[in-house]
């Protein structure tokens, strides 16, 4: 009877595990925004504008029409519609995103790094081959920093009228998701300027 009775505990609490990761999460963001975007202006329609790095190889542009998908959202919850060509939008927008892993090295605080709030110290003992010294635990080693940018022309005139930048770290390079959250983050405040980097925080569906 325990046993059933444990079995059943356990195959509750996995499904309640499974219903709360098909839910949306939160991503927060460090955002700055800079410009000058008219106060009576309407977001009105955009179409995408490729640098010519983001279009000079169909790898290029395949990778570049995936991280505009991404960013469709953000922008249309921002205000914006698609506009049906590029002749015809009120803005243009260009994109950037980058993810970048580094592996942090315990030299940098000899005793401790603090890791989301918690403190890990790395760990003396002894490392294969290389005899006694610094060793981390490989769980930590890698860090990656995701970022997107977003920058707003009016088309008729060129002229910048608003730049985004949000970025983040984690454990993995994060995945649609998480790119299409950051750019969520970056226009969670359009058309709101704020150069000094600050918190935002987006709701994200799985």
């Amino acid at each position: 009877m325990n046993r059933r009775l444990l079995l059943a505990t356990l195959a509750a609490t996995s499904v309640a595990v499974l219903a709360g990761c098909a839910g949306p999460y939160t991503i927060s963001a460090d955002v700055s925004t800079y410009g000058n975007w008219p106060a009576d202006r309407k977001a009105g329609s955009y179409a995408f504008d490729r640098l010519p790095s983001q279009q000079q190889s169909e790898e290029a542009a395949k990778r570049q029409a995936a991280l505009e998908e991404a960013a469709r959202g953000a922008l249309e919850r921002a205000g914006f519609r698609p506009a049906t060509d590029a002749k015809s939008a009120d803005v243009l927008v260009t994109l950037g995103a980058r993810v970048t892993a580094y592996d942090p090295v315990p030299w940098d605080d000899p005793l401790w790094w603090r890791w989301r709030g918690r403190m890990f110290a790395p760990r003396y003992g002894y490392a294969g081959w290389g005899g006694w010294g610094w060793r981390q635990d490989p769980f930590f080693d890698r860090r990656y920093d995701r970022a997107v940018a977003v920058l707003m022309r009016d088309r008729a005139s060129g002229d910048a009228l608003f730049e985004t930048h949000a970025s983040n770290e984690g454990m993995t390079m994060g995945g649609d998701a998480v790119i299409s959250g950051l750019f969520d983050a970056a226009l969670a405040e359009f058309p709101k300027v704020e150069p000094k980097s600050h918190r935002v925080s987006v709701q994200v569906a799985r």
